[in-house]
């Protein structure tokens, strides 16, 4: 997270990190919501660690528990083609809060973004500590062209565009969720890490697969793996 802030501890409850460098959401006591690109094809998958319970990774207060099982999007291609999500399967439930998908289909204003990724594009570490930061929406049409430029074709109806000068998600946040507070002051997520390029660049911004898009096929995957 380029910009951010070290989070407190237990301000974002169901932020957890995958051991392959990923973050990821506790969507359900037993299943993490995290990007399609952090894990491989649907099927048994026993080789992810999934941390939570601390915003500091080395806290004893931290819990570790393997994978069972992957599900991710049929349609997923590569991260800048779209259908970037994926559900995975625990081991067992996790005694800690769950983070709500959106109900509605919002995708503008300020969104609150975060992860244990670089600091600065050029960083050889990922961080030991959770780091947060808000990032206003960017117009898809912006965003499009500033992409269009460097070759790649923005997915616009699954993508939310976000970032501000000088903040932006980087190597390592993806997977993590894009959150906002509802009218009950609620988080729920709206978005997933998804991709950019390098981070904060100037006049790049960082892309968020949009959830209201995917949210039924979503809570079909999370039933069934609960």
């Amino acid at each position: 997270m380029v910009g951010g802030k070290v989070a407190g501890d237990g301000r974002f409850p169901w932020a957890v990190r995958l051991s392959m460098g990923c973050g990821g959401a506790l969507t359900a006591p037993r299943v993490v919501l995290t990007a399609g690109h952090c894990v491989g094809p649907t099927g048994p998958n026993d080789r992810i660690t999934v941390t939570a319970g601390s915003i500091d990774l080395d806290s004893r207060t931290a819990v570790s528990v393997k994978s069972v099982e992957v599900y991710r999007s049929p349609d997923f291609i590569t991260e800048t083609r779209g259908d970037d999500w994926a559900v995975v399967r625990l081991e067992r439930e996790l005694p800690l809060p769950t983070l709500p998908l959106t109900p509605d289909d919002v995708d503008t204003g300020t969104f609150t973004v975060m992860g244990w990724g670089q600091t600065r594009e050029a960083s050889p570490q990922q961080e030991r500590r959770l780091h947060y930061a808000t990032v206003p929406t960017i117009p898809d049409a912006e965003c499009t062209a500033a992409y269009r430029r460097a070759g790649v074709e923005l997915v616009q109806d699954e993508s939310i565009c976000a970032g501000r000068r000088g903040v932006d998600t980087c190597q390592g946040d993806s997977g993590g969720p894009m959150v906002r507070r509802d009218r009950l002051g609620r988080w729920v997520q709206v978005g997933i890490v998804s991709w950019g390029l390098g981070c904060a660049r100037d006049g790049y911004f960082g892309v968020y697969t949009q959830i209201a898009k995917f949210r039924t096929e979503i809570e079909d995957a999370v039933r069934r793996m609960s």
